[in-house]
């Protein structure tokens, strides 16, 4: 277990260059498993979530090469198996979209109940659902084991959710399906629309990215591709938070314009001036104020990966804000923690939390449970009074490639620590009791 010590009361500023999208990497990198050629992905993010799926692709037989570079090189000349590893899936979310590529090559598909965050065992009932679409079929007394001996098939369906990892594991697995695909309620987020123009160089005719109905023909083969992910708006957007809950001022650069007008839109509602130019990204707090209101939503509405964050930063605000994430239960849960830093919160449901501020937070210990309540504790820490320990960076880390170091280079005082000491050895924290 790895903790991060924070020191708080300092302003973060200077510049920071986000990688490519952590969610656009997975399904680009699942992708691979559809050709027998090399694929080459570029600006990779350096993350524990990526690290884990090279792993699980060479564990089906591929050759990945630059694991931890910014440049990853991958060939699947032939799939080993058709049960990935259930050590590697147990702890990746994302390797659910391994499904429609082993589907398409094998023709079958065991996979075991896939990982993830405190918050995210979801179910993955809509990828079922495409893929039985497709020609796919539950395989009886295999427990999570899918085949398709006729091969899958093009069909046209409505997904029941329009969910992100059930639109590109349809997207996938209709790549490789002879025939015309129509997929409609498909989800509309930028990285799904990078997973279909990453598969258009890779030989499949695919229209609609970035609407709710995708069409696609597929091909019985594709071929190899490079392509370069995009920024990471999401990374792009917790900088910005970072930012203006310390008071200071951050150009995150990288993420494309389009991507984070969105999060610009709540940001300036709560006091955060924000500018835009080019893939030049400004945050700075002037007055924070309450939102009255913030609901997450489907794209183009505000990210539920940004909810976390924004719950923080409303706790900095003048007046009250609800915070509103009617996607997933149980995210705000993992907020329970800000309260013993002194923040004013009422839980309405799992879906639904009032922040009353603002509220001068003081450190205490804290404990990571998923990425994005990981990186907000951290912002919490950072513009708390005294010292605090964040547990399980390894968490964080899974999505935020060398958080340390890029905290301590805008000014953050962090230090990451290996756990050897023993509770006690800790310099004293300041009082973790509520107010």
């Amino acid at each position: 277990m790895v903790s991060l010590i924070v020191e708080g009361g300092r302003r973060l500023e200077g510049k920071v260059t986000v990688a490519g999208n952590k969610n656009a990497a997975l399904p680009l990198l699942a992708a691979c498993l559809l050709t027998d050629e090399e694929c080459v992905l570029e600006n990779v993010p350096a993350i524990r979530d990526v690290e884990v799926m090279a792993e699980l692709l060479k564990h089906l037989g591929a050759e990945v090469h630059g694991v931890g570079t910014p440049t990853l090189r991958i060939r699947c000349a032939g799939v080993r198996g058709h049960e990935p590893s259930p050590a590697l899936v147990g702890k990746l979310r994302g390797s659910v979209l391994v499904l429609g590529p082993l589907l398409a090559r094998s023709g079958r598909v065991v996979l075991a109940q896939p990982g993830g965050d405190f918050p995210s065992k979801r179910s993955i009932g809509t990828h079922i659902q495409a893929l039985q679409a497709l020609g796919a079929h539950e395989m009886p007394g295999d427990k999570g084991g899918m085949d398709a001996p006729a091969g899958l098939k093009g069909a046209s369906f409505y997904l029941d959710e329009a969910s992100v990892t059930g639109t590109e594991t349809a997207l996938l697995a209709a790549a490789r399906a002879s025939g015309a695909t129509e997929i409609r309620h498909a989800a509309c987020e930028p990285h799904v629309a990078e997973l279909a123009r990453f598969l258009r160089k890779m030989g499949a005719d695919v229209t609609g990215e970035g609407t709710p109905t995708l069409r696609i023909r597929g091909a019985t083969r594709l071929g190899g591709a490079t392509h370069r992910l995009d920024g990471d708006y999401i990374e792009a957007g917790s900088f910005a938070v970072l930012a203006a809950l310390t008071g200071g001022v951050v150009d995150v650069v990288g993420a494309a314009p389009l991507d984070m007008e969105v999060l610009a839109a709540v940001l300036t509602k709560m006091g955060v001036v924000c500018r835009i130019d080019g893939d030049r990204f400004s945050a700075h707090a002037d007055r924070l104020v309450g939102a009255r209101r913030i609901t997450s939503g489907l794209w183009p509405g505000f990210p539920s990966d940004m909810v976390s964050l924004v719950t923080v930063l409303a706790s900095q605000c003048e007046g009250a804000t609800l915070v509103h994430d009617w996607l997933y239960e149980l995210r705000l849960f993992a907020l329970d923690q800000l309260a013993g830093m002194g923040a004013d919160l009422f839980l309405c449901d799992p879906h639904r939390i009032i922040v009353n501020g603002p509220r001068k937070l003081r450190g205490r210990t804290l404990d990571s449970r998923d990425i994005r309540s990981g990186i907000s504790l951290i912002g919490a820490a950072l513009c708390a009074d005294g010292m605090s320990r964040l547990s399980h960076l390894e968490v964080v880390e899974r999505g935020y490639a060398n958080i340390c170091e890029r905290l301590s280079a805008l000014g953050a005082q962090v230090t990451r620590e290996e756990e050897k000491k023993r509770a006690g050895d800790f310099p004293a924290l300041v009082n973790e009791r509520p107010a």
